[in-house]
């Protein structure tokens, strides 16, 4: 299938003014030699710095430039949502505002998409990560593959380029816990990679701490994927099985001997035992009730506050409905959407 060399660069921002100029140099050099027709698109999540001042200064003098910023820190994923679903190109490429994915490569990305792949992730040679963050990120990529496959959760990385036609899979999803990985394997079974450069960060710290990247975890194992629940059944059926063997071993135990098992310690063990069991399984099934319980609530999955940048008026109306703005379109193109 021939494709169009469009292209709709998606960059959520935190907390990156002092790398955003470079970016936005490095990524038009590398994009005005691919596409005749790019955007890109600053997602400001709320970071509490003057990203968002650099933002605007670079949409005021570049027309390729696009902002968006959000009421508040919503996340990474959330804020790519809100980009992806503001593209208005044939392909999309996301990737970090840390410079820790080379713009350089975006080409290898692109023409690994052309062979007739839908979605191609830009998989490190070598993460220059610390310690603990890669440790938390195998962790990820472990609870990635109960939703989308071990083959594809192990190259999964923010550097991706993908058919932008993919987000009419989930065109409708509302849920505050997203995926972006997961909710591309809704459009498409089509993924493929490509090896490139992962650049040591060169300003700052990754807002993604040990214990957020861990929480990530879990709430993709139990946000997208049943397996804790099956989980929680294969415990609950060994527990039974166990118990019916203590349960033998007691009769037992009496018909041969004529008398109990004896010791408090026997008995505390296994009333310890199947207490935990039970503990367990009602925890995982808490869980989900609780995502239950926060989508009843329908919280938003973000929420814009303004935008800089130039739509036509068409391009207006569709990111109004597609964000649930309530502005009339022509206000939306007089705040410079």
């Amino acid at each position: 299938m021939e494709m169009t060399t469009q292209i709709s660069v998606v960059v959520p921002v935190y907390r990156s003014e002092r790398t955003l100029r470079e970016l936005h140099r490095r990524l038009t050099a590398v994009l005005e030699g691919i596409s005749p027709e790019f955007e890109i698109i600053f997602v400001e999540d709320c970071g509490g710095d003057r990203s968002w001042d650099v933002i605007r200064e670079l949409a005021g003098r570049d027309a390729h430039v696009k902002g968006i910023q959000l009421v508040r820190n919503f996340g990474q994923h959330n804020a790519l949502l809100c980009g992806i679903r503001a593209a208005v190109h044939e392909i999309v490429v996301t990737l970090d505002d840390d410079l820790q994915n080379p713009p350089e490569e975006i080409g290898k990305l692109i023409k690994r998409l052309r062979e007739g792949y839908d979605v191609v992730y830009g998989t490190p040679l070598k993460e220059a990560h610390g310690f603990w963050r890669n440790i938390a990120s195998r962790i990820t990529k472990i609870a990635l593959q109960t939703a989308m496959g071990a083959e594809t959760a192990r190259n999964v990385s923010a550097f991706r380029a993908f058919r932008t036609t993919l987000r009419r899979a989930f065109a409708d999803y509302r849920s505050p816990s997203i995926s972006i990985d997961v909710l591309l394997t809704w459009g498409t079974a089509r993924f493929s990679h490509v090896m490139v450069e992962h650049q040591p960060r060169s300003d700052g710290a990754s807002g993604y701490t040990l214990r957020k990247l861990i929480g990530h975890a879990l709430n993709m194992m139990t946000g997208f994927s049943t397996l804790p629940l099956r989980l929680a059944s294969v415990v609950g059926f060994a527990f039974t099985i166990f118990g019916l063997l203590v349960l033998a071993y007691v009769i037992g135990r009496y018909l041969i001997e004529g008398g109990t098992v004896p010791g408090f310690s026997f008995l505390a063990s296994i009333i310890a035992l199947f207490a935990g069991a039970q503990l367990f399984a009602i925890g995982i099934i808490g869980e989900y009730l609780a995502r239950m319980h926060l989508r009843s609530m329908e919280r938003p999955t973000y929420v814009i506050d303004s935008c800089v940048g130039h739509l036509s008026v068409a391009e207006a109306v569709d990111f109004r409905q597609r964000n649930g703005l309530t502005s009339h379109p022509s206000a939306l193109t007089a705040k410079g959407i």
